[in-house]
């Protein structure tokens, strides 16, 4: 048999990809550099999952865990957002995402899943986690973004008033959260839609998922597609009931969206201070647009006002690195 590798783009994890071809078939190896346990173990667990479920996620081939690695199905290199980006009618296309995030929150996702003598243990979505994820805003963007003596007395304001609004969220610990879900993390081929990235899913908000996908920082979509998109989630899922429920939703929604990209906000800065990435700093005007356009809602009002004084729209351009 002849075989064939060549390294192929890595992602934002510590993780390395490799494309194998035996004969005419394709499949990938992913190395993990770091976090075994998560990057292939429970990545090959949740994979499963999914597949029991009918959504399309990458099988696994073979495993060399001892090894730090392990082969999985190929789901080709076209992701959703090559497919969309030069789409003019895009409502058809992000249709079908909105029904898979639908499809997703149907899985039951235990507590513990048991995967090759390996037992998983599924994290709930809580208040702690809601501020581990925001906390790398504080500790890479704002950190980098502040003189020393202003930077704790900014954080333990803007922490106090996050936490006021985490406490507002409605639809907790509820169904199976990708954690991840955006347009690059969805692949296409043969016209089927697959789920990749799937290692940091977890049980929680309804609307985690949808803020994720309406809110993605790579693709800019219009506000009215947005709204429409949002609408559309309403009257697929059977878990928000009709009336005052869908007021909620939304507010749980904008709470989540700017809890994330806020968190992106850190993450990225981190990718280029950390990992050496500088590509994903190109990233964080759209970041802060996307915050702008969530912070309208009045529960903002107080996040917003310090948001603004912290960070002044005139500084969201671009990073400047204060050296403390």
């Amino acid at each position: 048999m002849e075989y064939k590798i060549k390294k192929i783009s890595s992602d934002a994890s510590f993780r390395e990809f490799y494309e194998i071809k035996k004969n005419s078939k394709l499949t990938i190896l992913v190395k993990a550099n770091k976090h075994k346990f998560k990057n292939l173990i429970v990545y090959a667990a949740i994979n499963e999952i999914l597949i029991k479920n009918n959504i399309k996620a990458p099988k696994l081939v073979q495993e060399y865990f001892s090894n730090n690695m392990m082969e999985i199905e190929n789901l080709g290199s076209c992701s959703f957002l090559e497919y969309i980006k030069n789409k003019k009618n895009k409502f058809n296309d992000y249709k079908i995402l909105i029904e898979l995030i639908v499809k997703l929150q149907k899985i039951n996702l235990k507590k513990n899943i048991r995967f090759k003598n390996n037992i998983i243990r599924i994290k709930k979505f809580n208040l702690l986690e809601l501020h581990k994820e925001s906390d790398l805003f504080f500790d890479w963007y704002l950190k980098n973004n502040s003189k020393k003596k202003e930077f704790k007395k900014n954080k333990k304001k803007i922490k106090k008033e996050l936490n006021v609004l985490y406490k507002k969220l409605y639809f907790q610990e509820m169904c199976f959260v990708h954690r991840d879900f955006h347009a690059s993390n969805i692949m296409i081929k043969n016209k089927q839609f697959g789920l990749i990235d799937s290692q940091d899913a977890i049980r929680g908000n309804l609307l985690y998922d949808v803020a994720s996908l309406i809110d993605d920082i790579r693709i800019k979509i219009p506000k009215k597609l947005k709204s429409l998109l949002f609408s559309y989630y309403l009257s697929k899922t059977s878990n928000i009931k009709k009336g005052k429920e869908e007021l909620i939703a939304k507010n749980d929604f904008d709470i989540l969206s700017v809890q994330r990209n806020l968190k992106i906000l850190g993450i990225f800065v981190r990718l280029y201070k950390r990992d050496h990435k500088p590509n994903y700093l190109k990233y964080l005007p759209y970041t802060w647009q996307l915050l702008d356009l969530r912070l309208k809602n009045p529960i903002f009002i107080n996040l917003k006002g310090l948001l603004d004084k912290v960070v002044p729209k005139k500084n969201r351009k671009k990073i400047r690195f204060y050296d403390n």
